[in-house]
């Protein structure tokens, strides 16, 4: 019997899901604050009230999703649908991650998921130049998956699949043939060729830049790019030329009232008037009243300047500006990567960025912003500003940067960000953030943008995949078939125990991706001869309808790796 599935909160994500799971044949309900135009299978009512979740029939569900977007209000749930069904598994939809982490850590049953978190890799390999559908995580990296569509001129036509299997490299996800019904092991087993119209699901390891820029290459970048000093620190230079000019005047008035006072006295004396540390006053001792009338008048007006210039040092040094002056001169010249908006989507690209090597550089208006420590404790440098202005993006090279990605929380910002960016710089690729999943497709055909990607269209699968069993390491859907990859530990009792890996990927319908066994791994033509045994771990990909096959099996036989 499949499981019984509730999602709370039907909102743009978890409405998604909701359709999702019910497309997949799952035994699913809905909750929702107000009822939802033809449909007639939720819950209306209070989210978190025992009697609303009761009604969904929470006492004999096997899985809640909370997809709502406020963490305070999926938490409140969380505690009320524990009383009622203290071994019911949550599928939590949080922002703060660390709090899923101490959740996970604490609760059994309970897996937290984040849609930026999910989102951000697959804009990431958009800025790359991937069409990525989806995600994997495999060795510790995560891969990109992309549906490769065999057409006339495409390099793999009329290749074996038996040529693409045994690539460490590439692994094989998921295979639709124009033609008949064959499933990816028998297709590469019997020798399939890839033919016009046949579909192939591929993950591609990512690669990293190993390479960082040394202490001195950075400091060179930034004596380089110090006419970006005038914007930050021209008030400062201006109020200290006339400072200087003030201490001139004071010194060369002195030398010329008194031939016998030395260019060194006079020039002391002046700097300690102007400043007010005193000293040397026999300069003026037995001057003229209209000397001394002078150095009156140039204490006042060296006690203005001298407090002007103090208050704009300060401001610079200890204040904003000099972080500002500091990111502006780091700025990189060439080859890299542009975010505008450093929120939760933000700041997850950024990371991606940054552990692969790129260089990047975040365009963000608000100066309180609670990522901006985030990003510059990685080295990343801030331009504080408007993106949709010129001059912003000016300031970021974006005639030389390699893609511009605008990930904002504001649609229409967002599009005015992007055709502003094309305006100045029409060859630049540009992946834009668009909430709504309908509309997005539609904006990149109007505007002709690298990538429109919405974060609900690209989270909700990984959240119904792992509403469907156990943590899932990466999900896709293709010709609306949902797949998910995962690890399933064999023990005595799972089905697959004893079984041959290429007999029971042909019955089961599963792709096998590799298997750990031994402290070793086994991938490729290895891997179809292998026979599961206690103690293996499969990493494998199957349609989420068939996940079925696998709740034989006990709860702690599908693991995370």
């Amino acid at each position: 019997m499949k499981p019984r599935i509730i999602v709370c909160g039907l909102e743009r994500t978890g409405y998604k899901i909701f359709c999702l799971l019910r497309q997949q044949g799952a035994s699913v309900v809905g909750i929702h604050h107000q009822p939802i135009p033809k449909e007639e299978t939720i819950i209306v009512g209070d989210l978190q009230a025992a009697a609303t979740l009761q009604a969904a029939s929470i006492e004999t569900a096997q899985t809640l999703v909370l997809a709502n977007s406020d963490d305070a209000l999926n938490l409140a749930i969380l505690i009320q649908a524990r009383v009622l069904n203290p071994r019911i598994r949550i599928i939590n939809r949080l922002f703060n991650a660390n709090l899923g982490d101490r959740l996970d850590h604490t609760l059994p049953d309970h897996v937290s998921m984040s849609v930026s978190g999910l989102a951000a890799p697959v804009f990431y390999f958009a800025a790359l130049g991937n069409r990525a559908i989806g995600q994997l995580k495999l060795f510790n990296q995560t891969w990109p998956i992309q549906e490769e569509y065999i057409h006339e001129n495409h390099p793999w036509r009329g290749r074996l699949l038996s040529d693409l299997w045994d690539d460490r490299t590439r692994m094989l996800i998921y295979y639709l043939p124009v033609c008949g019904e064959i499933d990816l092991v028998c297709a590469v087993s019997s020798g399939q060729q890839l033919q016009v119209g046949d579909r192939l699901i591929v993950g591609t390891q990512p690669s990293i830049r190993t390479m960082r820029k040394s202490a001195l290459s950075k400091l060179l970048k930034v004596i380089t790019n110090l006419r970006q000093f005038r914007q930050h620190g021209q008030s400062l230079m201006v109020v200290t030329l006339v400072l200087l000019i003030t201490i001139f005047t004071a010194t060369l008035t002195y030398i010329c009232f008194d031939l016998n006072t030395s260019i060194i006295d006079a020039l002391y004396f002046s700097v300690g008037m102007i400043t007010g540390a005193g000293g040397k006053e026999e300069v003026v001792e037995k001057a003229s009243d209209s000397i001394k009338v002078f150095t009156a008048f140039m204490m006042l007006i060296g006690a203005g300047i001298i407090g002007i210039c103090y208050a704009l040092l300060n401001d610079f040094v200890l204040g904003t500006r000099f972080k500002q002056f500091w990111d502006a001169a780091r700025v990189p010249q060439r080859h890299h990567y542009i975010v505008c908006g450093l929120g939760g989507m933000g700041v997850q690209v950024v990371q991606q960025f940054h552990v692969s090597g790129h260089e990047v550089v975040v365009i963000e208006r608000d100066h309180n912003n609670r990522f901006l420590n985030t990003a510059r404790g990685l080295g990343v440098p801030v331009i504080q500003g408007d993106a949709s202005l010129p001059e912003t993006l000016q300031a970021a090279n974006l005639k030389s940067a390699s893609a511009l990605l605008i990930v904002t929380s504001n649609d229409a910002v967002n599009l005015e960000i992007a055709l502003n960016a094309k305006t100045l710089m029409p060859s630049i690729p540009t992946i834009v953030r668009y909430e709504h999943p309908d509309f997005a497709h539609m904006a990149q055909q109007v505007f002709e943008f690298e990538a429109v990607l919405s974060p609900a269209e690209l989270a909700a699968p990984a959240f119904a995949a792992a509403a469907l069993g156990g943590r899932i390491l990466g999900n896709g859907i293709t010709a609306d078939s949902l797949w998910v990859a995962l690890a399933t530990l064999i023990t005595p009792s799972h089905p697959f125990c004893g079984q041959r890996v290429k007999e029971a990927a042909m019955q089961s319908d599963f792709v096998p991706l590799y298997i750990e066994t031994n402290c070793q791994t086994i991938h490729g033509w290895d891997l179809l001869g292998t026979y599961l045994s206690a103690g293996d771990v499969l990493y494998l990909t199957m349609p989420a309808n068939r996940l079925d096959q696998l709740w034989r099996a006990v709860p702690s036989q599908i693991m995370v790796s």
